[in-house]
């Protein structure tokens, strides 16, 4: 079940506002550009950040996410169509012959089981062409970004065109590691509170590469993520 950050009709429309220009999408192209791709499948596209830079840029582009409010934001930026937008996740797909399969930001830490990771592999596994690529962040345990989280308390208000004034502030509801709880609260104009409880789990790089690897992924790199050094990791593996 999708966060509500990202199903909710009055949250979905303003996501792109709080989450600022995206400078973080720039690796995934460079990284897209590298391994000299033409067909992206990009699981938990959200709003369609990526996925309409890249169609912009000529590749075919195929987005995939189980949460209809941020695919109809994601339509409304892509007007000529020239994304495959799909209402589901990596297994919905099925065999596409991709590329490249890339999770952006939060995504590759949103399964909270060991079901939903495995089912996530075998769909991209099933999705890209033998010897595509899977490309994906995650936020280093380590670091223990929650207790940063937690110190800031501080509220933030854009306003948001089409929408007016927004309240946004988050807080740490739980922290049960290798999960994490926190909520955000957004507070509009006319008086409405609407709040999206989110969890994470931080998992180890040496569980994830024994993990890519049961599951048919080659590990070829791990890369420290430029827009958050010493924070993330990105993981570039090879299906085989």
């Amino acid at each position: 079940m999708p966060d509500a950050l990202f199903a909710h009709a009055r949250l979905a429309p303003i996501y792109d506002a709080f989450d600022g220009p995206r400078d973080d999408l720039d690796h995934y192209v460079a990284i897209i550009g590298e391994v000299g791709a033409k067909k992206v499948l990009d699981v938990g596209c959200g709003t369609g950040c990526l996925g309409v830079l890249l169609a912009e840029r000529g590749l075919e582009v195929v987005g995939v996410d189980p949460a209809t409010a941020s695919l109809e934001v994601a339509k409304a930026k892509d007007p000529e169509g020239k994304v495959t937008w799909i209402h589901g996740d990596a297994k919905t797909v099925g065999e596409i012959g991709a590329d490249i399969a890339v999770m952006t930001a939060n995504v590759a830490q949103v399964f909270l089981t060991d079901d939903e990771w495995n089912r996530t592999l075998e769909g991209i596994h099933t999705a890209l062409a033998p010897g595509g690529y899977l490309v994906f962040e995650i936020r280093r345990p380590d670091r223990r970004a929650w207790e940063d989280w937690a110190a800031d308390t501080a509220h933030d208000t854009i306003d948001v065109p089409g929408v007016g004034e927004v309240e946004q502030w988050r807080e740490v509801t739980e922290v049960d590691l290798p999960f994490v709880s926190f909520r955000y609260s957004y507070r509009f104009s006319d008086g409405e509170v609407v709040t999206s409880d989110s969890k994470l789990w931080f998992r180890e790089r040496d569980e994830l590469e024994s993990l890519l690897a049961e599951h048919g992924f080659r590990v070829l790199d791990v890369r420290d993520a430029p827009d958050r050094p010493g924070r993330e990791y990105v993981f570039i593996a090879q299906r085989d």
